[in-house]
């Protein structure tokens, strides 16, 4: 048993590690949750008048969601990878499957954070609420009086109505919550099919096996955790000799000291270099050998994007 337990622990430990889009993924639903949480209790304050509920309650669940969408676009790397990519060398090399590839994961991605926005604020529904109060037919609620009307009915989020109407804003309240939570599920259940559907079809068009897209999930995450530690370094070594040059000393600590000494800058690496590490990344294969980045495709000297005669080019795009 103690075994079985173990070797329990150790295989969720591996799936978290190889799960690093997951996680994160996780990460920004939760931290959405919590403000979608904020905002109601601090921020949401219905104005209970009509044509204001209505404008209001829907600011109130698409501004924020647009926000979190923006804001996933730009924390992206694919974003700006691609900027570099039409910048530098345009997209002739990129074949409309590669291009839906790209979008499709950075508007996933971004998706993430409005869509929890989106599902919680109609689960609460008091936006919902607010914004479509005043549009409930009072011919649909029975005996309502009616000398009210619609100015009446924009108050009932608020509460504040004659006593003889409470039982009339319980009942809009509840049909309207109603609504909006069952479009909530229904909103949870479609992203939970798109989802399935796109994973299923992610892996049913990798031309890469399941051990090698890990294999290639565990470079780049090294590559890029190497690359910026190294450069950090570079600059600042870097830095250290530009200031000694400029005021014949530099004030280092011992472990910059120690840095200067181990690691000797000659000088910056040229534009063209830092042009072909940057940008749009597919994977390829060169001689039946992968590349697994552009930085790998730089080191074993192989130019271009798009397919040579020594190599090929495979649809598939680093997640």
């Amino acid at each position: 048993m103690a075994a079985l337990i173990a070797e329990n622990f150790r295989f969720l430990s591996l799936f978290f590690k190889s799960k690093d889009v997951m996680i994160f993924n996780g990460l920004v639903a939760l931290g959405t949750v919590g403000s979608e949480e904020l905002f109601s209790v601090v921020a949401f304050n219905c104005p209970c008048s009509p044509a204001r509920n209505y404008i209001y309650g829907l600011a109130a669940i698409g501004v924020p969601a647009l926000a979190l969408f923006l804001i996933g676009v730009i924390w992206n790397n694919h974003t700006w990878n691609l900027v570099a990519e039409c910048h530098k060398r345009g997209i002739k090399n990129f074949s409309a499957a590669a291009t839906f590839l790209l979008f499709g994961s950075i508007m996933g991605r971004a998706a993430v954070a409005p869509v929890t926005w989106s599902v919680i604020s109609l689960l609460r529904g008091e936006a919902y609420i607010c914004a479509l109060s005043e549009f409930v037919k009072p011919s649909s609620l029975d005996k309502f009086p009616a000398e009210y009307g619609a100015e009446v009915l924009a108050k009932f989020p608020c509460r504040d109505v004659p006593a003889n109407l409470t039982k009339f804003r319980d009942e809009v309240t509840r049909r309207l919550r109603y609504e909006s939570q069952l479009f909530g599920w229904l909103l949870i259940g479609i992203v939970a099919v798109l989802v399935f559907l796109t994973k299923c079809l992610k892996h049913c068009c990798s031309p890469l096996s399941y051990r090698q897209e890990a294999y290639w999930a565990q470079y780049r995450s090294n590559e890029d955790k190497l690359f910026r530690r190294t450069a950090e370094v570079h600059s600042r070594i870097l830095a250290a000799k530009n200031v000694k040059q400029f005021f014949g000393f530099v004030a280092l600590d011992k472990e910059e000291k120690e840095l200067v000494q181990e690691f000797p800058v000659e000088g910056v690496q040229p534009s063209p270099q830092w042009n072909a590490i940057t940008g749009v990344y597919i994977y390829r294969e060169n001689k039946g050998f992968p590349l697994y980045s552009r930085l790998h495709k730089w080191a074993k000297g192989v130019e271009g994007n798009g397919p040579t005669p020594e190599g090929h080019e495979l649809l598939f795009l680093a997640s």
